[in-house]
């Protein structure tokens, strides 16, 4: 029989995800269409140590032009034989990897960047969780083509199920001899939660087009509102695969703790660093670092942040539940604060909380003078207090401390930019160095100071060609441990002067 090749899909799903029932309605749409198909699967087996697995071959010639004649189509997949390989779980992509079936001239691979942790990851005496970034990179060194998305996200933001989800990318990447409507007729076939199964088809449908096909320039309007599902959508098609999962957590931490529009800026912030990792070939490497430190600087803490995370539900419920082991009964939860003069005044405009800020600092206030206070966050006046100190995050942008921390940042990412223009290590020893600052009062300005202290002494440097190129990234890298070691500098002044010292005696041997 004269006839192409069948097409061979593998799909890896963990229990529950509803494997079988993808497997059904790819079957179906085959059968609907007049193609020769067959299914079969095998078990996982226990603890979450495997996936179960399903194979489908699919002739891609109608059965009414084979003159009568049946294919023989094979049961079990074969080592180096498939076409398509789709995994719910990031874990079960690399032991597909690992198990011979994705090849980088043959497959195309479709998977998903959500964890659920194996059993084995779970029992580690340390942290035994597999190295998310590697497994990325062994899905996309070892197949012919990769589409990697969060599967799990979209099957929540779409109110339906993995299995959905990942019936919408299958048919997104175009793989297949069935068409989408196809598809979206055996589901409506089954006859079982349609209208979610369809929510959930379609978003994966069109998450798989935007990584498939090239983004088309889209005019944006004044009118049209900023939501952050649209938001995670920029990312899932405008970031590499190693840095999404990194940006979709820090866009939705910024959005609660300031407002949409904050995160809209941190994607804006985030473009350029996108273009220089590219340009130095670090494949999302330097993007993810930088999108992780950006968010956490983003979100830094003043006294708006302090009190949304005092009266936070989960914070209520881990200390009943964790730390004073209580159900019904009541209990009263005291927090002990002392804002001093620089907290008071992170919240006024710049004009106010200047003279406000010099006259302390010339009569000594500054990081002595504190105004101690208790109170019960449990209390109907207590929670009251923190509740109005919350709601006061909309003023946060005409603050003085936003001000500054606006200014620092922006400095801070160009200096990544230009790092990484030299080298991808400088730029991303340039990016961890946002490390040093962190908290607020005192740990904030011993931090604040280290990080001058480094860019003065080492990154401008560096960057002006004063420090070797290779001896650059170490340099930073040994200053900020010893920063981190001992805040209160003299590590990290000790640490300089051994710099300083090794570049003077090269000096004098050359």
């Amino acid at each position: 029989m004269n006839s192409p090749r069948p097409i061979t899909l593998l799909i890896a799903a963990l229990g529950g995800e509803g494997g079988g029932v993808l497997t059904g309605w790819i079957v179906s749409a085959a059968e609907q269409a007049g193609f020769p198909v067959q299914s079969t699967s095998i078990p996982g087996v226990a603890q979450r140590t495997g996936a179960t697995t399903y194979y489908i071959e699919i002739l891609p010639v109608l059965t009414r032009e084979l003159g009568g004649k049946r294919p023989v189509l094979a049961l079990t997949p074969g080592v180096g034989d498939i076409d398509i390989a789709v995994a719910s779980e990031l874990l079960e992509a690399g032991r597909t990897v690992a198990s011979g079936f994705v090849t980088p001239g043959r497959t195309f691979f479709i998977g998903s960047l959500s964890r659920f942790y194996a059993m084995d990851e779970k029992i580690a005496m340390g942290d035994g969780r597999f190295d998310q970034d590697r497994l990325i990179a062994i899905v996309k060194d070892n197949a012919r083509d990769s589409l990697l998305i969060d599967m799990e996200q979209l099957a929540k933001q779409s109110g339906s199920i993995v299995s959905a989800v990942m019936l919408g990318t299958i048919a997104g990447c175009g793989k297949l001899p069935v068409t989408p409507e196809q598809l979206e007729a055996a589901i409506r076939a089954d006859g079982k939660s349609v209208d979610s199964n369809l929510r959930g088809f379609r978003a994966g449908l069109e998450a798989a087009r935007a990584k498939v096909q090239p983004a088309k320039p889209v005019e944006k309007k004044r009118h049209a509102p900023t939501t952050p599902e649209l938001l995670e959508h920029e990312v899932s098609y405008s970031m590499p695969a190693l840095a999404q999962a990194t940006a979709i957590e820090g866009v939705r931490r910024l959005i609660a703790y300031q407002s949409v529009a904050y995160a809209r800026r941190y994607l804006d912030r985030l473009r350029p660093i996108t273009e220089a990792d590219a340009a130095a070939g670090a494949h999302g490497k330097l993007l993810k670092e930088v999108a992780r430190h950006l968010a956490v600087r983003m979100s830094y803490e003043d006294v708006v942040r302090v009190a949304q995370a005092k009266i936070a539900p989960q914070r209520l419920r881990r200390i009943a539940r964790e730390e004073l082991r209580v159900k019904d009964e009541p209990f009263s939860v005291h927090d002990f604060l002392k804002p001093g003069i620089e907290e008071l005044c992170q919240l006024l405009p710049s004009f106010l909380a200047r003279p406000i800020l010099r006259v302390s600092e010339r009569r000594g206030w500054l990081g002595r003078v504190y105004f101690g206070m208790e109170i019960n966050s449990t209390s109907i006046s207590g929670y009251l207090r923190f509740l109005m100190l919350a709601k006061l995050r909309r003023l946060r942008p005409y603050g003085h401390r936003y001000a500054q921390e606006q200014r620092q940042i922006e400095s801070w990412l160009g200096l990544i930019v230009e790092a990484a223009r030299c080298s991808v290590e400088l730029g991303l020893e340039v990016a961890e160095c946002a490390r040093l600052i962190k908290g607020y009062g005192d740990t904030y300005a011993r931090g604040l100071s280290n990080y001058r202290t480094i860019e003065a002494r080492l990154t401008q440097p560096a960057l002006a060609g004063h420090i070797a190129m290779e001896r650059a990234a170490d340099a930073l890298a040994s200053a900020r441990t010893a920063a981190l070691v001992d805040p209160e500098g003299e590590s990290l002044a000790k640490c300089l002067s051994e710099i300083d010292g090794q570049a003077s005696f090269r000096i004098a041997a050359e």
